[in-house]
């Protein structure tokens, strides 16, 4: 192979690949994406990028941020490489690449956040937007309320000066452009929540009020906080991504690798204007519920479907898990008689097609999506993905017979064992409650219902409750294939 070439400004014209046409030195900033991950550069910044090639929204360049001391290491890698990004698309037949140059910085990880601050202060920042994942917001699991007691947040409140949130900077940055007489940002959540955007705003606000009330109305009265629905699998980066990048000549520390799907759904309600993503290939949307509810409930819930029964058994991927002959069948059974039913179409797509869809996205092989990652942060995915689905399924009086068997998967998951013995290493921020209250529940199924904290009232319910005791016994006596088989078998 040819000497690699190193991902940097000045060897663009080298690459025999698409890469950015347009001169990122006369770009301006316009936007702070806090939490850069995979998703997001195969995402957000690639719609971005897409209108830069044609020559539009040179003034909409991403500061990219972040909050934890673990955004260190992406921050140092992006900034060797002038923040560029090598996004490999793996369709099943073939493989692309193209270099993006959307994000221009990426702004220092401090612990009094002064940087972030900073740059969200100033009135040329007009978006900020995040992916910190679903479990990032200080959501009450049970209630959906704000969790004002969260340790993180009691700090923000006492010490809104020098924030540890995402959020309390935000809120230290709209004070300083309220006192100098500018106008808030938009607040865009692009992560995977039902009304991301009010999920966002009820996180700012509820925080906010806590130490300056009349800053919460101004923000409340004054910043929009628009609804959107995000799709694209984009996996981890490992060896196997880093190689790809070889293939194609690069010598790239961060290449993103990303399925041939992307879709961008988002309500039209920017108060400081938005870059024209439409002409990119978004959507701008009244109905972002009826898209997101389809995506949420077919594609993120069907994630957890496979996810719990794959780590079980040992099975390293999602593409692995839709081709065993049970896990997939469990997910069509599932899919078909208990989600798709709470599901309404949308322009152009019914629920059905869409389950075939998801069918054939999770099945791509080139796509190497680990059931870890997908598995990780159960405590918020349930709550967020599947129950909601629970309880619509029991209120129209429908069967909640394999939505209780996921449950039941996830409840022997977080046991902390595969069953060929094999240890599986902690997976969700709450896991050392949870792996005590499972393996409490192997003797006495009830004790994991009993967490009001991510089940509330459900336990309460005898369909739900005695569907799920009997799988979760089952599971423990026979094993996770004999009980799918059961179930199946129903």
């Amino acid at each position: 192979m040819d000497e690699l070439i190193p991902l940097k400004n000045a060897s663009l014209d080298q690459l025999r690949i698409d890469r950015p046409h347009y001169d990122r030195s006369g770009l301006r900033p316009g936007i702070v994406h806090i939490g850069v991950g995979n998703f997001h550069r195969a995402h957000q910044a690639w719609y971005l990028h897409r209108l830069m090639q044609e020559g539009k929204a040179h003034d909409w360049a991403i500061l990219g941020a972040g909050v934890r001391p673990f955004d260190a290491d992406m921050r140092e890698r992006l900034l060797a490489q002038d923040c560029l990004t090598t996004l490999i698309e793996l369709d099943p037949e073939r493989s692309a690449a193209e270099v993006i140059g959307s994000m221009i910085d990426y702004l220092p990880i401090e612990e009094t956040n002064a940087s972030l601050i900073a740059a969200m202060a100033d009135p040329s920042i007009r978006i900020v937007s995040l992916t910190v994942t679903e479990g990032g917001y200080y959501i009450d699991p049970a209630t959906k309320g704000f969790d004002a007691a969260h340790p993180d947040i009691q700090h923000d409140a006492a010490h809104p000066e020098t924030p540890r949130t995402a959020f309390g900077a935000m809120i230290v940055a709209l004070k300083l452009r309220r006192d100098a007489g500018h106008g808030p940002f938009t607040g865009l959540s692009c992560d995977n929540l039902q009304g991301n955007g009010a999920i966002l705003m009820q996180t700012v606000v509820s925080l906010a009020r806590l130490s300056d009330p009349d800053l919460a109305g101004w923000i409340e009265t004054h910043m929009t906080f628009p609804n959107s629905m995000v799709d694209c699998i984009a996996p981890a980066t490992g060896p196997n991504e880093l190689s790809l990048a070889r293939n194609f000549g690069l010598k790239d520390a961060a290449p993103v690798t990303h399925e041939p799907f992307r879709q961008w759904v988002i309500e039209d309600n920017f108060c400081a204007g938005r870059p024209d993503w439409d002409q990119a290939g978004a959507t701008f949307s009244e109905d972002v519920h009826s898209y997101e509810t389809m995506k949420i409930r077919i594609l993120n819930a069907g994630h957890q479907v496979l996810a719990n029964a794959g780590e079980l058994l040992g099975i390293v991927t999602i593409s692995d898990c839709m081709a065993h002959p049970l896990i997939s069948a469990l997910f069509a059974k599932v899919q078909t008689e208990e989600i798709a039913p709470t599901v309404s179409p949308v322009p152009g797509m019914t629920p059905q097609a869409y389950v075939a869809l998801i069918d054939s996205r999770f099945s791509n092989p080139r796509i190497v999506d680990t059931t870890r990652r997908v598995a990780f942060d159960g405590s918020s995915r349930h709550t967020g993905f599947l129950l909601p689905i629970l309880r619509d399924q029991l209120e129209a009086q429908r069967s909640v017979s394999g939505l209780a068997l996921i449950e039941a998967l996830w409840a022997r998951m977080c046991a902390g064992t595969r069953e060929d013995g094999t240890q599986i290493e902690p997976n969700d921020p709450f896991w050392e409650d949870l792996q005590k209250t499972a393996q409490a529940a192997q003797d006495s199924p009830a004790a994991w219902l009993a967490q009001t904290r991510i089940y509330g009232d459900l336990a309460y319910s005898l369909e739900f409750s005695d569907a799920f005791c009997r799988w979760l016994r089952l599971i423990w006596d026979q094993g996770t294939e004999a009980t799918i088989k059961t179930y199946l078998a129903d």
